[in-house]
């Protein structure tokens, strides 16, 4: 067996991809070796803003998809407490997010059949979605999203907030079962529903809703670094108690029911269950768009604060760090986790150090999830007080923050492929399932990538009377007719391998082309297509009597030639022993002696005993 090929050189390949770049399994052990008591007062000063926020953020996001409140706070725990342990960043904040949970509320809205199990398959969903991202980040797929273009998640993030506002304006104007008896399936749906149940629409959740959005806005505008989010659903929470004591027209008002310890008891994935591979075949597809959205976000919220701390992003770790806080969950009894970028600014903004800040804000959201969940043993129910059209409200206000005008104008005016992306992916959210609508922009997106990749630059050379290699002009011939020299530049992947085939055929069309000099100092990425085209070259400008000679080969593209064989189809016909080689490596100390080489070979190949070849180089010419 070839050497190229051999199983030990296989197995030592594979081993050599999985620890480069190892995930720490116990990334946290590092900090805790440097914490001092300084960084200990940062991360507890900040710790309550974020459980603050998270809390009340904990309940809209279980809200928005339609589960109950229990799980949205033990995910803003569990997930901030167990992020950290693996995380490669030390300001992130994880928990349930606005577009996560629209995303299970659209899948379990249009899946009927499921939806009546939400509850009882949300473990199981959550599963999913840690494991995905655990081999994910095995695998290193984290490296692959910088592929998918930001455009995608700007436009996804605009449609679902456009989607989660016309959600809860059902809860706003009083007519969620009206709503809810129509069906709707899809935003079309759900306006025309709204429009439809517009006239049964009641005064009281409607006032309650503007009262909640006038607060919010004012104590933003006054204060804006207080949590205004919680203060405000307190204080109408508050009015509401004092209005209903009585009766009046406000006890009718649809309000959350608050949970108990009883409901804090999390409920296990039933893998006995004689339909639990149906169960995993349905959610399958779902738990992949939440990993993959939950880790996309996580990416993006990372890099934009570690641009701000001058840290640098390790998105592979970060993303097995989300599987675990899905996998924690899971067995907790929360829902989904992902990065939270408002949580995660607050959490930096508020001075925090490290990751104890995450820790610390976790373990205070849990205490108060104990404490509520214990005090309707002496009848004290906090949660059944607060009106759902003020949390409706709140997630609108929310709602509209993530609209953001600068970056959809940027993606809107960049590049019409930007724009198209965009738009189709807005578009998408709005008329088809979420988790199918990500997957349409980032196709979309992928696809005009490789569509610009995949066209390698060819440029005929000559040189000049002063030794230097200049542009072939289309009114010149080639000085040496039966000599080309042709300089590639650009990515030779399997995308690119079709067009630098049909080029490079082009030329070597030529009945008085006989040497072929590829200059591929700037060819990048080669893979076994390219390498297979341009060993299909070479035998068929051989087959001819002609001959293919490779300058400027960076170490990169010698290596795969290597490795694939193809270097002997290269070097047929040359003598090593007497010194002849039909590659040229590329020299960083003077560029063109490759190519000088190169001329040198092609004119021994042509029968030539001489050759008189200048090179200019001047090296500080950039």
């Amino acid at each position: 067996m070839s050497r190229h090929f051999s199983p030990s050189r296989i197995l030592r390949r594979i081993r050599k991809f999985f620890e480069a770049d190892n995930i720490d399994l116990l990334a946290i052990v590092g900090p805790i070796k440097r914490y001092n008591r300084e960084k200990f007062r940062a991360d507890i000063n900040a710790a309550p803003n974020v459980a603050l926020l998270a809390i009340p953020q904990g309940v809209a996001y279980a809200a928005i998809a339609e589960l109950p409140i229990s799980f949205g706070i033990i995910c803003s725990a569990v997930a901030a407490i167990v992020a950290p342990i693996f995380a490669g960043s030390r300001h992130t904040i994880l928990g349930p997010t606005n577009a996560t949970a629209f995303m299970i509320f659209s899948f379990f809205a249009a899946e009927q059949t499921l939806g009546l199990r939400q509850t009882e398959l949300m473990p199981l969903l959550v599963l999913l979605v840690g494991v995905f991202c655990l081999v994910g980040a095995l695998l290193k797929v984290a490296d692959l999203l910088q592929y998918v273009s930001r455009s995608v998640l700007v436009g996804y993030l605009t449609g679902a907030a456009v989607l989660i506002m016309a959600n809860q304006f059902k809860h706003i104007l009083g007519v969620s079962a009206e709503v809810s008896a129509l069906e709707p399936k899809n935003f079309i749906g759900l306006v025309s529903a709204l429009f439809a149940s517009v006239v049964a629409t009641h005064w009281q959740p409607l006032l309650i809703g503007i009262l909640t959005g006038l607060l919010y806005y004012g104590l933003r505008r006054w204060k804006p670094k207080w949590p205004n989010f919680a203060i405000s659903l307190v204080i109408i929470s508050v009015v509401f108690a004092f209005l209903t004591r009585n009766g009046g027209p406000f006890a009718e008002l649809e309000t959350f029911k608050t949970f108990t310890l009883q409901d804090l008891v999390p409920s296990l994935p039933n893998f006995g269950s004689r339909q639990i591979f149906d169960d995993i075949s349905s959610l399958a597809a779902v738990a992949f768009a939440i990993a993959f959205l939950a880790c996309l976000e996580n990416t993006v919220m990372a890099k934009s604060i570690a641009s701000r701390t001058g840290d640098r992003a390790e998105v592979n770790q970060d993303m097995f760090a989300v599987g675990a806080a899905n996998v924690a969950s899971a067995f907790t009894g929360g829902m989904p986790a992902s990065g939270s970028l408002t949580r995660s600014t607050l959490n930096f903004d508020s001075g925090a150090y490290t990751r104890f800040s995450s820790i610390f804000a976790g373990l205070m959201v849990l205490f108060a999830g104990l404490i509520i969940a214990w005090l309707p043993s002496f009848g004290i129910g906090l949660i059944d007080y607060v009106p759902k059209a003020a949390l409706a409200a709140l997630v609108v206000a929310i709602s509209i923050g993530i609209i953001n005008p600068t970056n959809i104008r940027i993606c809107l005016r960049s590049t019409p492929d930007d724009a198209a992306v965009l738009v189709t992916t807005f578009i998408s959210t709005l008329i088809a399932p979420l988790h199918v609508a990500i997957f349409i922009g980032v196709a979309l997106s992928i696809t005009l990538f490789l569509r610009r990749a995949s066209r390698p630059h060819l440029v005929e050379y000559e040189f000049s009377d002063e030794g230097e290699l200049r542009e072939l002009g289309e009114k010149r011939k080639r000085p040496n007719p039966a000599i080309s020299i042709v300089h590639v530049e650009g990515d030779l992947f399997f995308g690119a391998a079709e067009l630098f085939r049909s080029q490079l055929q082009r030329t070597a069309a030529d009945p008085s082309l006989h040497i072929l000099i590829l200059r591929l100092k700037n060819a990048r990425h080669l893979d076994a297509t390219s390498v297979l085209a341009l060993e299909e070259l070479i035998k068929f400008m051989r087959s001819d009597g002609r001959h293919v000679l490779i300058s400027g080969a960076p170490r990169e593209v010698y290596k795969v030639l290597r490795d694939s064989g193809v270097l002997d189809v290269v070097q047929e016909g040359a003598d090593r022993k007497k010194g002849e080689s039909n590659i040229f490596l590329y020299r960083a100390s003077n560029p063109n002696i490759s190519t000088r080489d190169a001329l040198k070979r092609a004119q021994q190949l042509l029968g030539g005993q001489k050759a008189d070849i200048r090179i200019f180089y001047d090296p500080n010419k950039k």
